[in-house]
C-alpha cells in the first residue's frame, strides 16, 4: 500500500526546511504497517498514484492561493484525508462565522471585502476595545496580520482588501493560546503556546514558546463541540482557542490541513494515528 503526503512546492523549500522533522517521525510509522510514503510538492499536477493522499505538510498554499483551489479541483476522484470538501472549506477562515452561527463560541469576528477605516472604527466601537488584530481569511503563520493597538490606523497595505477583524484577546499575554489534537476520532494531547513579552503571535519564528499540558475541562469542551458542529470524518485536527476572561474559551482557529501535528508528544509516539491511516488505506475505494 502506498500513501502520499504532499509538502511544500521546491520553491518554497528554503522558507519551510523543516518539514522534514515531520517526515521523519511519520515515515517509520507507516512503514510499521507495511505503507510506503511518496512526499509529493502539492503543487505538482500529476495523478496520484497512491491509495490514500494525506495533504499534511502542504505548507504555502495560502500564498498561492489560484493554483491551490486549481488544485483542490484537479484532485477530485482521490482519496483524500481530511476529505477533499473539508480542505477547500478550511481554506478560508470565513467558516469561523459558520460556526458561530452553528453555536460555537468564536473570537468575535467581522469579515469585511474591502477593508476600510470606517470599517476599523466601527469594529472597535462594537467590540469594546481600542486593541485590534486585522488579518487575511487565507493566511497562515501570521502572515499579514496585524496588531493596531491604542486606536492605531489600520497599515495602507490591509486597507482595501478582504480582510478579517477581531478584538486582541488579552488572555494571549496572560496564559497563552491553547492547541488541542484529535487524531483518528480521540484526543491525542495538547500544547499551550505563548508570545514572546510584548507580542501577540505564538509562533516560534516570532520568539513564541510552548509546552505540553493538560487542558482545562472548558477548553476541551469547546474543542469538542467544535468538531461536532463540523460533523465530518476526520482524520486529524488542531483546534487553537484563548481564555474569554470568564472562564471559558473562544475558538481562534480550526487546522484540518497542515498541521504541525507534533506526534512525538502523543502518549504512544502516532501509533494510532499510524494504524487509523493504514486502516483507511486498507478500505475499498468504494467505501465511505
Amino acid at each position: 500500500m502506498r500513501i502520499c503526503i504532499l509538502i511544500p512546492d521546491a520553491a518554497d523549500l528554503t522558507r519551510y526546511d523543516d518539514w522534514q522533522d515531520q517526515a521523519v517521525v511519520i515515515e517509520p510509522l507507516l512503514a510499521a504497517h507495511g505503507l510506503t510514503v511518496e512526499w509529493r510538492a502539492w503543487t505538482d499536477s500529476a495523478p496520484f498514484e497512491a491509495d490514500l493522499v494525506l495533504p499534511l505538510m502542504a505548507w504555502g498554499y495560502h500564498r498561492a492561493l489560484p493554483r491551490w483551489h486549481a488544485q483542490l479541483d484537479r484532485w477530485q476522484g482521490a482519496r483524500f484525508l481530511n476529505p477533499l470538501e473539508i480542505l477547500r472549506w478550511n481554506t478560508d477562515k470565513r467558516y469561523l462565522l459558520e460556526l458561530a452561527q452553528r453555536g460555537v463560541a468564536i473570537v468575535p469576528t467581522r469579515f469585511h471585502g474591502r477593508l476600510d477605516a470606517a470599517a476599523v472604527d466601527e469594529a472597535r466601537t462594537a467590540f469594546g476595545t481600542t486593541d485590534l488584530v486585522v488579518k487575511p481569511p487565507v493566511s497562515a503563520g501570521s502572515d499579514h496580520t496585524w496588531l493596531l493597538r491604542d486606536g492605531a490606523p489600520c497599515p495602507p497595505d490591509a486597507l482595501g482588501h478582504a480582510m478579517l477583524v477581531q478584538p486582541m484577546m488579552p488572555m494571549i499575554a496572560s496564559e497563552g493560546e491553547y492547541s488541542l489534537f484529535w487524531l483518528a476520532g480521540e484526543f491525542a494531547h495538547a500544547i499551550l503556546k505563548r508570545p514572546k513579552s510584548g507580542d501577540f503571535r505564538v509562533q516560534g519564528q516570532f520568539g513564541g514558546q510552548s509546552q505540553a499540558v493538560v487542558p482545562p475541562a472548558a477548553a476541551r469542551d469547546l474543542a469538542l463541540a467544535t468538531l461536532g458542529a463540523i460533523d465530518a470524518d476526520l482524520l486529524y485536527a488542531r483546534i487553537d482557542m484563548v481564555g474569554d476572561g470568564r472562564g471559558g474559551y473562544a475558538l481562534m482557529e480550526i487546522e484540518l490541513i497542515e498541521p504541525w501535528l507534533s506526534l512525538d508528544r502523543t502518549a504512544d509516539g502516532g501509533k494510532a494515528f499510524a494504524a487509523a491511516i493504514a486502516a483507511a488505506a486498507r478500505q475499498p475505494a468504494s467505501a465511505g
